[in-house]
């Protein structure tokens, strides 16, 4: 019988505003939504969001959000289901706020660990700095960029080589 942890997808997750939600104005987008839905959904998604999203899922991946913003659950889930996207998970200010934050001494606006996410992408510097005293992995997405696909997939890979490597060391020194 394998473990549960032999069995657990890797969680990938994204954060909202400045990562999949980008101006038009500075980046490249998918197309709107026809209206009404464009009234209601105003968020623009980054160029390549509708292909990311599923392919992660496809190679086997839970993929989530986790922003700090506190849009609801349910305006995440119905905007990404226009797109036909769907998350694995959802973390929002609130959630972070009543399950992370809540009786702690001060932490980060975002702690992935919590979630057992393997890999966050955001924006914020701030963020990533946090990854390093916390420990967890982030990749930093700011300014446009074409590859930005490729190159979260190939962290993506990189990290889920490394964590089967710790798996198999684990294993092996009977922990």
């Amino acid at each position: 019988m394998k473990s549960k942890q032999a069995t657990e997808k890797m969680r990938v997750s994204f954060d909202l505003d400045e990562v999949l939600f980008v101006s038009p104005q500075t980046h490249e987008t998918e197309p709107e939504l026809p209206f009404p839905l464009n009234r209601i959904y105003t968020e623009r998604l980054r160029k390549g969001t509708t292909e990311l999203i599923p392919e992660l899922q496809r190679m086997g991946f839970e993929v989530w959000i986790y922003t700090s913003s506190f849009r609801s659950e349910r305006y995440i889930k119905n905007l990404f289901r226009h797109y036909h996207i769907h998350f694995d998970g959802i973390v929002n200010g609130e959630r972070h706020q009543k399950e992370v934050q809540a009786n702690h001494a001060p932490l980060p606006t975002k702690l992935p660990s919590r979630y057992r996410i393997s890999l966050h992408i955001d924006d914020e510097a701030i963020i990533c700095t946090a990854g390093k005293l916390y420990g967890f992995n982030v990749y930093q997405l700011d300014a446009p960029d074409k590859d930005w696909k490729d190159k979260i997939i190939a962290r993506v890979k990189e990290i889920q080589k490394k964590e089967a490597l710790q798996r198999e060391a684990a294993r092996h020194s009977g922990l």
